[in-house]
């Protein structure tokens, strides 16, 4: 394969680049190095058997360069944060609709038709899928902060008033869009599906849940929350987990995860589709903050700020029925073998804990 991987510079594109040069394919980065992740520098870490252009996705010049000759394209560049995304509106729509909306125009106008893997986010669930004690399935509204005073945190059924249970998320759920974040992985991927199949290009779509390990940004507040406990930790102060520590995520190694886009990209016959891509087994948020501390032999605990951030949700993760059945892909690496990976390698990294930057931001908005 011949692949463009934009945002390649990027925690989860770096690892696909590294995978695909170590299998003999052409890789070709395009990636704008934006200074919240990158302090606008190459990385260390980035492959330099990869060509590298600096560059945006937006950019129709450079993205035309970009794709000469490329028969397969991994469009992982995007702005990344649900919270932040409120409030800096435009840099997010800008890089993640109008930069997937450039990449689609150019294929169209010149009739080039790569297969595409677009990533899509389980934030467009909104809450995920719950069950009632007679079995009947349940998607409750995202909480508001008057919901969660009269009934507390958890979910309850909006016609009988009783207890949930959280069960897997099908692809087949419908999307609540509670962030503008959410919005535009919402747009990209229905861009990406209907475009795709109006012109006959071949698109995947993967909904990540909670992607972690080595290379994420251990200085940017608004990434994955194990990155910001560990600076946290890092920095010998508590992480901060909201509610009361019992909301759930689904964790995924960065590793499965790539190898789930190198499936996609393998699989020349698969139809354009939507997978969800996480490990099926929802953690609580604050139990991941002890483990972490414990794992870096840490005697900090989190602190539990019993406080609501707007458009938060309590439980998601993932049904893998349909991946594992269409693509074979399962994951392979246990949360505990991610994280103590991830510990190993922050051990000589930097660690700037800006978490009171971001958290400022959060009130003077409205969202804490």
């Amino acid at each position: 394969m011949r692949v463009l991987i934009t945002g390649g510079a990027g925690f989860i594109g770096s690892y696909l680049a590294d995978a695909l040069v170590h299998e003999g394919h052409f890789v070709r980065i395009l990636d704008n190095l934006t200074p919240q992740v990158h302090r606008g520098r190459i990385p260390s870490y980035l492959n330099r058997e990869a060509e590298f252009m600096h560059a945006d996705v937006c950019d129709r010049e450079a993205m035309t360069t970009a794709l000469d000759g490329v028969n397969a394209v991994a469009h992982l560049a995007a702005a990344v944060g649900v919270a932040q995304s409120n409030y800096e509106v435009q840099r997010y729509v800008e890089s993640n609709c109008l930069g997937t909306a450039v990449l689609f125009d150019l294929l169209i106008k010149q009739g080039h038709h790569p297969r595409i893997v677009i990533p899509g986010s389980m934030v467009c669930y909104g809450e995920g899928l719950y069950k009632r004690s007679d079995e009947d399935l349940v998607r409750p509204s995202i909480r508001t902060k008057a919901q969660i005073e009269k009934s507390g945190w958890e979910p309850i059924c909006p016609e009988t008033g009783e207890p949930l249970a959280p069960i897997p998320t099908p692809e087949s759920a419908a999307q609540n869009i509670g962030s503008i974040y959410a919005l535009t992985k919402f747009d990209q991927e229905r861009m990406g599906t209907n475009l795709g199949k109006l012109h006959s290009i071949p698109v995947t779509v993967l909904r990540f849940f909670n992607v972690y390990g080595p290379r994420q940004s251990l200085s940017n507040p608004y990434t994955g929350v194990t990155a910001i406990f560990l600076a946290r930790i890092k920095n010998a102060q508590p992480p901060v987990v909201y509610e009361d520590g019992r909301q759930t995520r689904d964790f995924i190694s960065v590793h499965d995860a790539v190898r789930a886009i190198r499936l996609a990209l393998e699989c020349e016959k698969q139809p354009t589709d939507c997978f969800n891509v996480g490990s099926g087994q929802p953690t609580e948020i604050g139990e991941l903050a002890r483990t972490m501390a414990s794992a870096c032999n840490s005697a900090i605990e989190p602190r539990i700020t019993r406080e609501f951030r707007a458009g938060d949700i309590r439980h998601c993760f993932a049904d893998m029925t349909r991946i594992r059945d269409v693509l074979g892909f399962t994951p392979k690496i246990s949360l505990k073998e991610g994280i103590e990976e991830l510990i190993k390698w922050a051990e000589t990294e930097e660690a700037i804990d800006l978490y009171h930057q971001a958290e400022a931001e959060l009130r003077r908005i409205g969202i804490l």
